[in-house]
């Protein structure tokens, strides 16, 4: 699956700062790695621990360790979210907080996601009975170097050079969702795998298009005019206005959200959840995104 390697493409920029993300394991471990083989690159390491795991500030350790000898700053942050913790919450707080670091230093996050990532996140997706968009995955304003290597390759790489890592304790758990999965797409031949890396990015290349046609159509905002949204189909209206809500709301949240562009009175304040705050006018309403 290995394809053109981002560490040596135009989107890499050298003036940019870039955290990455590591949390211990081997697929972060490699990204490291690749990072530190371009001094001219400033790099930030930052670690989050959920707390989730008993030992998981061994991990926190291990990659403070790491970072001290690349001779780079490192940023940690620890929680204690238990282990009951569901997957969506650990990885919420670790993005809130990687957020942070990457605002901090003024630079670029990325995260060490892989092409068997991509496999699985769109399975997950789809088990969970996702729309089109759920297959256009891992697209977003964070860097994902690896996308293009295969769980085997970034292995085979870490062995090449003699990396160590440290295994998560709770990937062999049917406690998560994703752990389950991964034992059903580990199966999947390359070419099954790589027909549905490519559907991702047929997909991923279709919202951006959609996205382009909506900012048409409604405008750049933050106000929008609530006729259009009250006469328009609905699946049109859904899809506008997760756009101008900047995809912060879930299905059910947009179709609660649009119920009440079409029935507010003017003048009242409705939480859409997610941070997305909506005001309106008799006319107009007016998205505002509380951090």
């Amino acid at each position: 699956m290995a394809g053109s390697s981002y560490l040596e493409s135009s989107e890499l920029v050298v003036a940019m700062k870039y955290v990455v993300a590591v949390s211990g394991g081997v697929d972060s471990v490699v990204l490291l790695h690749k990072f530190t083989r371009h001094p001219e690159l400033e790099i930030i390491v930052a670690h989050f621990d959920h707390g989730i795991r008993d030992d998981s500030a061994e991990d926190a350790r291990f990659v403070q360790e790491l970072a001290r000898d690349y001779g780079l700053p490192f940023e940690t942050k620890r929680e204690e979210l238990g282990k009951g913790a569901s997957e969506e919450q650990a990885r919420d707080r670790r993005y809130e907080f990687l957020r942070f670091v990457a605002d901090k230093y003024s630079a670029r996050l990325v995260t060490a996601h892989h092409a068997d990532d991509a496999v699985e996140t769109v399975a997950i997706n789809v088990t969970r009975g996702t729309g089109w968009r759920g297959l256009a995955v891992l697209d977003s304003d964070v860097a994902r170097p690896l996308l293009d290597m295969s769980k085997q390759e970034i292995l085979d790489y870490a062995k090449r050079h003699n990396l160590k890592w440290h295994e998560d304790s709770t990937n062999a758990s049917d406690a998560y969702l994703r752990n389950r999965i991964r034992r059903k797409t580990s199966s999947l031949s390359t070419d099954e795998k790589r027909q549905i890396l490519g559907l991702r990015a047929h997909q991923i290349a279709s919202k951006k298009a959609i996205d382009s046609e909506v900012r048409k159509l409604v405008g750049d905002g933050p106000t929008y005019s609530r006729y259009f949204f009250i006469h328009a189909e609905n699946s049109t209206a859904i899809e506008c206005l997760r756009y101008v809500s900047q995809a912060h709301l879930t299905r059910p949240q947009l179709e609660r959200a649009l119920l009440a562009i079409k029935t507010s009175k003017a003048g009242s304040i409705y939480e859409a959840g997610s941070g997305v705050q909506i005001r309106f006018t008799s006319r107009n309403f007016t998205v505002e995104l509380i951090k």
